[in-house]
């Protein structure tokens, strides 16, 4: 039997994987995640042979999990909503990837290659590939390839969001509102991660909780302790944080 462990955030799309898994005979599930840190935990105990290892998580996500690999080195199929630039990647390494969202025949497809290389016992291979992988994104940081898309999962249903379409990004506890002209999409990762993954020249951090578009401010009105009272085009009022007067007084000399 193969043992295997799944890692994602989200819970529908942990129990999507799975439901697929269980028409396999020769898999058994072992432990599932909802979080990088007790990913690592779970695959230094279990040492499962394959893990299902999703990309995009908050604090600790699925490129650091593999960094903390130690000695024992599973078999990884990534699962990623990230767009061309990751994919891209993970091809180059001859690494499985499931692009989400994903059909069962692409499933079975990544799944039958895992286990053609647990037959194989290919553990150094495994292990080389993964570090070529930790390599190929070292070297293309986020701010030289930035975010194009967010995906957005709620009630069973996935949808994307073209980064140009949001108007301002505004913090809420462990998730992020998501501003566009004509809607509002809870969207799970940290202020803090998205303004570095986001093109400077196009979004600016103003606060702790705020990150706005820069063609979508229609003035400024300078306040007390080096604050600003930022008015969007829609007349949404956003007062900036004195912590972040650099970034803010940037905008007056565009």
């Amino acid at each position: 039997m193969i043992k295997t462990l799944i890692v994602d955030d989200e819970s529908l799309a942990r129990e999507r994987i799975i439901s697929l898994l269980k028409k396999e005979n020769d898999i058994e599930v072992v432990g599932e995640c909802s979080d990088g840190e007790e990913a690592l935990q779970k695959i230094n105990s279990l040492k499962p042979d394959l893990v299902f290892l999703d990309i995009q998580m908050p604090l600790i996500n699925g490129i650091e999990v593999i960094k903390s690999f130690n000695k024992f080195i599973p078999q990884v199929i990534f699962v990623t909503a990230y767009d061309e630039y990751a994919v891209e990647a993970f091809e180059m390494n001859a690494l499985d990837y499931l692009l989400k969202p994903f059909d069962q025949e692409r499933f079975s497809k990544t799944l039958d290659r895992a286990r053609q290389r647990l037959l194989a016992n290919s553990t150094k291979e495994i292990s080389e590939k993964l570090n070529n992988l930790i390599l190929t994104f070292s070297q293309n940081k986020p701010d030289e390839k930035h975010l194009t898309k967010f995906v957005i999962k709620s009630a069973g249903k996935i949808s994307f969001i073209n980064v140009d379409e949001i108007n301002y990004i505004e913090a809420e506890g462990n998730y992020l509102i998501l501003h566009t002209s004509n809607s509002k999409n809870l969207y799970r990762d940290t202020i803090t991660n998205i303004s570095q993954n986001l093109n400077p020249e196009i979004f600016i951090r103003i606060h702790r909780s705020y990150i706005v578009k820069i063609e979508n401010i229609k003035e400024m009105q300078s306040h007390f302790n080096s604050e600003y009272i930022i008015t969007l085009k829609d007349n949404t009022k956003i007062k900036s944080g004195r912590s972040y007067k650099a970034e803010v007084e940037r905008l007056l000399k565009h």
